[in-house]
Formats: structure tokens, sequence, C-alpha cells
């Protein structure tokens, strides 16, 4: 498999997912930004919309966005159980979760990263996620990780997106639940292989 990433961008998220789950595949720097993969080519030529993650597998079939990819990527390594079964109740509640991260908190961010953007806009933004991660460190009380006591996908997708509220100055000391959560989840080898490969620590 090939993954397409973004240093520090959501694709980190699918980057943690393989690394967590122990498959063999090769990282593709991305950037956003420039849209130039290593070799000088344009990254539009293997993904027409430019954006990452973007996963190509080894028979040539390609999956994007986020949720998406890591979900595929749990499901490759069952054992690792980052991922509940097909069509139990603990499937739905993660997709749940990455769906919230990815609607309510992933694009909850983007706005805040378009130098465009009117203060105004900007603070409404930023309040909506202020109360959405409040919702999230009241999720993680008494928990390990969001689903109990495994970490998961949805896990890794969190924990990329809430790395932007630094550069975003977003101040996340009124939510110790998902502080303490934030230092397990960045304490693991998986998480600290991935952040390290794409430069981040």
């Amino acid at each position: 498999m090939k993954l397409y990433y973004s240093a520090g961008a959501c694709s980190l998220a699918a980057h943690i997912a393989l690394e967590e789950a122990g498959l063999k595949y090769e990282a593709i720097s991305a950037p956003t930004k420039t849209k130039l993969l290593p070799d000088g080519s344009d990254y539009r030529q293997v993904n027409p919309l430019g954006y990452v993650p973007y996963l190509v597998l080894d028979d040539g079939q390609a999956l994007r966005e986020c949720a998406i990819v890591c979900q595929y990527v749990a499901d490759q390594a069952p054992a690792k159980k980052l991922i509940p079964a097909c069509g139990s109740m603990a499937r739905y509640q993660l997709q749940m979760w990455m769906h919230f991260i990815a609607t309510e908190l992933h694009k909850g961010f983007s706005p805040l990263f378009n130098p465009a953007m009117p203060d105004e806009a900007k603070k409404i933004s930023v309040d909506r996620l202020l109360d959405r991660l409040k919702f999230v460190d009241g999720e993680l009380a008494g928990k390990t990780y969001l689903m109990g006591t495994d970490f998961t996908v949805a896990d890794g997708y969190l924990f990329t997106v809430t790395n932007w509220a630094k550069p975003m100055a977003i101040d996340l000391s009124p939510y110790p639940n998902l502080l303490a959560w934030r230092e397990r989840v960045a304490a693991r080898p998986a998480v600290q292989a991935a952040m390290k490969a794409e430069g981040l620590i």
C-alpha cells in the first residue's frame, strides 16, 4: 500500500492507523500547499482532488477521506482491535465518533487555517469548536480511550485534529479529560513513529 500524506494534516490519522495495524506500506509526502511529490511531479496526477490522505492499494484501487481510510486499515488487522466487528453496536458507535470528528471538529478547524477568513467568522468557528471539545471532554470522563479500554482509529483521528488547537491558539486547559487522554495517545509507540516519520517530533 501507498499512503499519500501531508505532515501534520488529517492524514496523520491514517499514518497512525497503519503503524498501529503493523501493515506494510510506503508513506509518500504530498504537501497540501505545494502539491508536489518528492520526484517533483504534480500530486493531482495521482489524486485529482489534491488532498490527503489517499491510500493506494496493492491492486491499484484507491481510497480517500480520512474516516474511510482509517476504517479500511483497521479492518485489515482485526487482531489489533482498532475497530469493532462489522454489524456490532460498537462498530456503529465508532462510526458515530468518526463522523462527529470529521464533521464537527475537522471541518470546524478548517476555516481557522484560511487567512482570508474574517475575525468575526473565526470567532464563531472557535466558539463552536469549544462547545464540541467540552462535549468530548465529558465523554472521556472515566475512560482510557474514546471507546473504553481499547485504542481505536477514532482515537487516532481525534488526536490528529486536536493537534491543531495549539497552532490555532485554542486553549485546551479547560478540558482535563481531553488533555490526559492526549498524553496517553501521544505516548503510544505507533503514534510516536507516525509523528517522527512526518517530522512532527
